[in-house]
């Protein structure tokens, strides 16, 4: 036996692995990269096949603001565009100054009046027919398809028409301005450009109360061919249009699509009150037909005005008459980008400080008509009532009105400030009103 204080010992093995040899190292490390190789390959294709879901799937929404710059009124203390006194001054000034001071000198105008002869009738006319054939690059014709049964229960497809507007491109749609009642309702909506090539489209968002919607065409569908037959359209400044001035009207306004006709402004003073907004119509000397459609452009190729099937001023006209472009862009904005028009629904006219001091009421926008329910009837407005102010921006005119208004969207809840006629006088309230949208 051993002893207690005697270390015992066992015996431990220690088992080496064999070495590596250098071949072996080269083997496995060209299997290696073999398999990285590999590996990446098919991670390439399968992520280039899937790569389009996936962009679908997890990709954010190119957020791409379709803008249209606002107007200003211009030369409003001259709003007559008469050259008589340019032409003097001109005149005057080249007689004055030396012949040197070329950059200095103003145009010289011949004023020899010279008699028009039917030849020169015929070249005015080519020429804005020139103009409207470059324009009607940008009008299309829109078609919608419905369904419905016929009284043998036999069903059946039925198309309306109208003219349409290409006014921009998104880089993903191609937009289009027409009238919603063609498109209301439908099964399909379909697009034919002026070379013919017909395409489907979608409806983007329409406004209840001017009529007009936009609809989008993917942009990735349109020929090469097609694209360089098309043109997207300038809307101009209306604000500015003066009695008197050439137009030429597109679209369908006779009831035919790619139809030219021209003629002259005769008028810009009258307007047309609608739910919410005040528009500027232009009466033309164009002859009119109540199913027709379309724009009208001046001589530089800018669209002007809207003369549309389904607006009121239109019915009892003969003659052509168009709602100013100018005072529908931040509509056309809206519906662009997708978005609806805010809507509250009074009919109103704005008090003057004439007719405030005449009648001892308050300035703001005076309430011709309250809509049946709408939400300013809801909220407690009547006819009568006089707005002075909505959130905390003063109204004094229908314009301020407008403005505001276009700042907000659906479900938004806004404090209206108006006053109304008692036996002492006007008293102010406040009432909430929740916006909406017409439909």
């Amino acid at each position: 036996m051993p002893y207690k204080n005697e270390e015992q010992h066992f015996i431990k093995e220690k088992i080496k692995d064999k070495p590596v040899s250098r071949k072996q190292l080269l083997q496995k490390g060209i299997a290696t990269v073999g398999y990285a190789i590999l590996f990446g390959f098919v991670s390439c294709l399968i992520f280039c096949a899937l790569r389009p879901k996936l962009e679908v799937w997890f990709a954010p929404e190119d957020d791409h603001w379709v803008g249209i710059p606002k107007d200003t009124l211009t030369d409003e203390e001259n709003p007559a565009d008469s050259n008589t006194d340019a032409e003097q001054e001109s005149t005057v000034d080249t007689e004055k100054k030396p012949a040197s001071d070329k950059k200095k000198q103003k145009t010289v105008y011949i004023t020899e009046k010279k008699e028009m002869t039917l030849d020169d009738y015929q070249v005015l006319q080519n020429e804005l027919y020139k103009i409207g054939n470059e324009g009607n690059r940008s009008i299309v014709t829109v078609t919608g398809i419905k369904e419905g049964v016929d009284i043998f229960d036999s069903p059946y497809e039925a198309t309306g028409q109208a003219s349409g507007l290409i006014i921009g491109n998104s880089s993903k749609e191609l937009l289009i301005l027409t009238e919603y009642q063609v498109i209301e309702d439908v099964k399909s909506i379909q697009v034919t450009f002026i070379n013919n090539d017909t395409l489907n489209a979608s409806l983007k968002k329409y406004d209840g109360n001017t009529g007009i919607a936009v609809l989008g065409v993917p942009v990735e569908k349109i020929s090469d061919a097609t694209m360089n037959h098309i043109e997207t359209a300038v809307l101009g400044n209306s604000l500015n249009l003066r009695q008197g001035k050439m137009v030429v009207a597109l679209g369908s306004p006779l009831g035919t699509n790619y139809s030219i006709l021209t003629g002259n402004i005769t008028s810009v003073t009258n307007t047309i009150t609608t739910e919410d907004r005040n528009y500027t119509v232009f009466t033309t000397n164009i002859v009119a037909n109540a199913k027709g459609n379309g724009v009208l452009i001046n001589t530089d190729g800018e669209v002007i005005g809207l003369f549309l099937k389904s607006s009121n001023i239109q019915k009892e006209q003969n003659t052509l008459t168009a709602v100013s472009i100018s005072e529908l862009k931040d509509i056309i904005e809206l519906l662009s980008n997708g978005l609806n028009v805010p809507y509250i629904g009074i009919k109103g006219s704005t008090v003057t400080d004439a007719i405030s001091k005449e009648y001892e009421m308050p300035n703001g926008v005076y309430i011709k008509e309250a809509v049946v329910d709408s939400p300013a009837m809801t909220a407690g407005l009547q006819t009568g009532d006089v707005i002075t102010s909505v959130g905390k921006e003063e109204v004094l005119s229908m314009k301020d009105y407008q403005r505001i208004l276009m700042k907000m969207k659906k479900g938004d809840e806004v404090k209206i400030t108006a006053s109304r006629q008692t036996a002492e006088g006007y008293k102010k309230f406040t009432c909430v009103v929740d916006v909406g949208v017409l439909r």
